[in-house]
């Protein structure tokens, strides 16, 4: 199937494919700073070789539990061999918008709150939304003002909450089960038919884990789960 690039992102490139679909090619780079991986960062800080075949791997795994549990993704299939995953036509919200779940308090949450709890302290899977624009640091903004800015109504915006929350709950339990705690997630929603789906990816380099009290990294995270 013929395929042209549409866009050069951080960890995927973007191709339209001529059914009408996109195609994402997982790439090996991750975010982070000093050569040290974070998924709260804005730049790519490191490439770890084979990641990106990890991250499509576990993308797989959970848009197809999505797909059971009756919760609107864009995933259409995804191809191993090439690192490469179809997906429908979704527009994204205002310029782009990320939406962190947070189970327990850590990185950019401490760094801003530190002085009111603790680090690791439990969060009641705690909302975040955030404007994807590197040069400001994607800056958090409210309900209130996603409504007053025209980017989202009340109703996307309860569906996205929603939607970020059970997602996420799906996600802990199954690392829970292999001994392994979610502090939080990094989500990116838009709309397809009037619906608000779920899109990008759901993978390790989007999570921070812990077990036994330690980060896991993200290729360990991978070899971990599908153990």
């Amino acid at each position: 199937m013929a395929k042209t690039l549409v866009y050069k992102g951080k960890t995927k490139d973007v191709y339209a494919l001529d059914n009408g679909n996109y195609l994402l090619k997982f790439k090996d780079d991750c975010t982070g700073k000093d050569g040290k991986f974070d998924p709260g960062e804005n730049a790519v800080g490191l490439t770890i070789e084979g990641v990106g075949d990890v991250n499509l791997k576990m993308s797989i795994y959970f848009f197809e539990k999505l797909k059971q549990a009756g919760i609107k993704t864009h995933y259409v299939s995804a191809n191993l061999e090439d690192t490469t995953m179809e997906v429908l036509p979704a527009k994204v919200f205002g310029k782009g918008l990320e939406v962190i779940c947070r189970h327990k308090a850590v990185g950019s949450f401490i760094r801003r709150y530190g002085d009111y709890i603790e680090a690791g302290a439990d969060l009641d899977a705690y909302v975040e939304f955030t404007f994807k624009n590197d040069e400001k640091g994607d800056p958090l903004v409210t309900k209130e003002g996603l409504i007053a800015l025209g980017v989202m109504s009340d109703k996307q915006y309860e569906d996205t909450k929603l939607m970020t929350q059970k997602i996420t709950q799906i996600v802990a339990d199954d690392l829970k089960e292999k001994g392994l705690i979610l502090y939080d997630i990094k989500f990116e929603f838009g709309y397809c038919n009037g619906e608000v789906v779920l899109i990008d990816e759901i993978a390790s380099g989007n999570m921070r884990v812990y077990k036994n009290g330690e980060y896991v990294d993200p290729m360990t995270l991978s070899k971990l789960f599908f153990a």
